[in-house]
């Protein structure tokens, strides 16, 4: 009898095992959702310096740019002490929706919310919010729950310390939401250099919001155009 068990046991791990699907983002069926990048949240991040944080936000509303998403701005009470989105993220997105919710925490309680994500008709969603504990959390399971799947940007995601951010991506994964760098979910849009928005469109990219690829390039370009081999180099 515990021999049939571990058998069983065992089967059923391989099964689970082998059921594994790796679903990669796909460019063409994904909506951006930026979730209360709000001046006064951005105070409460404590989990990244906010110089880098800064820079993290404007890239992930970057990449509705870059790769001509859908994308979706959303503010929190900003009326009060949540204050507005930073200008530049409104100035990077003219015409996309705006949803400026009164009172309800989780966005997707706001029935203007909700049909704007609806009305995208796309089945994969790529967020990230203040706090990644409740903003993005929140949000983020309530999608899974809808049936979409969900991308959380990791790095434009801040909170109060490391170890709640930690335990608010560890709730989201068990959840299903695939919890990645904002470097992973470009490639993964991209997926080839040869592509379009590839390496023409991404490098600038990387340039402006991540220095040490942007410098990669910069000392190959110069390399290229005016190196020299010193001695020793070619090892």
């Amino acid at each position: 009898m515990q021999l049939f068990r571990t058998l069983c046991i065992v089967a059923l791990t391989v099964v689970g095992a082998s059921a594994f699907e790796y679903e990669r983002l796909n460019k063409n069926d994904s909506v951006l959702l930026v979730v209360d990048h709000q001046m006064g949240l951005f105070q409460l991040v404590r989990d990244y310096p906010p110089e880098e944080y800064k820079n993290n936000i404007m890239a992930h509303a970057s990449l509705g740019k870059v790769f001509n998403l859908p994308t979706i701005l959303t503010t929190s009470a900003e009326t009060g002490p949540n204050g507005l989105l930073p200008r530049e993220i409104i100035e990077m997105h003219p015409d996309a929706p705006f949803i400026k919710r009164q009172g309800e925490v989780n966005a997707w309680d706001n029935a203007d919310f909700r049909a704007a994500v609806r009305v995208t008709g796309k089945k994969q969603v790529i967020l990230a919010g203040i706090v990644t504990d409740v903003c993005t959390a929140f949000l983020a399971l309530s999608l899974v729950e809808e049936g979409y799947s969900v991308f959380a940007n990791a790095e434009a995601s801040g909170t109060l310390n490391a170890k709640i951010a930690a335990d608010a991506n560890e709730r989201m994964r068990g959840a299903g939401v695939q919890v990645m760098s904002m470097f992973a979910i470009a490639c993964d849009l991209m997926r080839d250099w040869r592509s379009t928005p590839g390496a023409l469109e991404l490098l600038p990219f990387y340039d402006q919001y991540m220095t040490p690829y942007g410098y990669l390039t910069r000392s190959h370009a110069a390399a290229i155009g005016n190196g020299t081999i010193q001695p020793g180099e070619s090892v």
